[in-house]
């Protein structure tokens, strides 16, 4: 009882509060979005998102190197091909653009854990995540075009494979193709609670994927349920995935909670453009605080139970917890 209990003791000092922290961040659980595209020279940035650009593989592998030196464990690969069509053929041309970026960082960043996501909107003329019939997405004739872009990013040397799209089956049809194709030792991180979010805005200017009708609302999840979450990340681990995903971060920390409290796989999140964007804006107009509200945002993320981050920050982020 007070006065003889004094909960500030430890607060007193910033050593002292490192050391009882009970929630700590590490750079190796971060992983880098970054958006490719064909060409040499390419650096266009994205106006919605102050910082960050589309890039040519050649001006990719400088961005990749600076995220290892500071300690980020991955980096995620959005492909925006030179040419779309309706069944989004590109994702699987072996010479497009991430297997090309597969290769390269492969060959000249050490230990860099490279993600290739998997869905078809970058690669459809009409944005969609998949096949159509007529204008609902056609969910079984989209699994084997998955499957194949999957067994390409296995054979440039992904180490992991994360299907984004929200088809069901989807993660049984890629490990089985995976498996067949001689990649059975390759992980699949399923975005196993992908909601049906308006914080992905700047993600579409990005990735050049705004669908050209409709919405997805029909194969992503409704933002007011977290058992049926749940019931996704059960399925996705059945079906194979050896980690899951819930995206947004941010605006769904309770669903993050839920999700670590029931699995023994890892749970991934991801900071999503619309968190990122709304930072940096308040941050350029001095109403917050830009890079203690990145490290708070994180800190809250990895409170809630992820044990990896994908967030546009990661390489501030790690220069920030070493002080750089």
């Amino acid at each position: 009882m007070y006065p003889d209990s004094r909960s500030r003791r430890l607060r007193r000092t910033e050593a002292l509060r490192r050391q009882v922290a009970e929630t700590r961040l590490h750079p190796a659980s971060f992983v880098l979005p970054r958006f490719v595209v064909p060409g040499r020279g390419v650096a266009k940035p994205i106006g919605s998102m102050p910082g960050q650009s589309q890039l040519s593989v050649d001006e990719l592998l400088p961005v990749v190197k600076e995220a290892a030196s500071a300690g980020v464990g991955g980096v995620m690969l959005f492909g925006i091909p030179e040419t779309k069509d309706e069944s989004g053929s590109a994702a699987w041309d072996p010479t497009g653009p991430v297997p090309e970026a597969i290769r390269a960082i492969k060959a000249q960043v050490e230990d860099m854990v490279v993600w290739a996501d998997v869905c078809l909107c970058e690669y459809t003329s009409h944005g969609h995540c998949g096949v159509l019939d007529g204008e609902t997405v056609d969910n079984d004739r989209t699994l084997p075009l998955l499957a194949r872009a999957s067994q390409v990013y296995a054979d440039a040397g992904a180490d992991v494979i994360a299907p984004s799209d929200m088809m069901d089956g989807r993660v049984a049809a890629i490990r089985d193709e995976l498996d067949e194709g001689g990649h059975a030792e390759l992980a699949i991180c399923a975005y196993s609670a992908k909601y049906a979010s308006a914080y992905y805005g700047p993600f579409r200017e990005a990735a050049e994927s705004a669908p050209a009708f409709g919405d997805r609302r029909t194969h992503q999840m409704d933002p007011p349920n977290v058992r049926e979450a749940l019931v996704e990340v059960s399925l996705d681990l059945a079906e194979g995935a050896d980690m899951v995903m819930v995206k947004p971060a941010g605006p769904y920390l309770d669903v993050i909670s839920a999700v670590r409290s029931r699995v023994d796989v890892p749970v991934v999140a991801y900071q999503v453009s619309g968190e990122y964007s709304m930072i940096e804006a308040a941050a350029a107009n001095g109403w917050v605080d830009g890079e203690r509200v990145m490290m708070e945002s994180l800190t809250a993320i990895a409170r809630a139970g992820a044990g990896v981050t994908l967030t546009y920050f990661a390489t501030r982020a790690a220069r920030s917890l070493a002080g750089v």
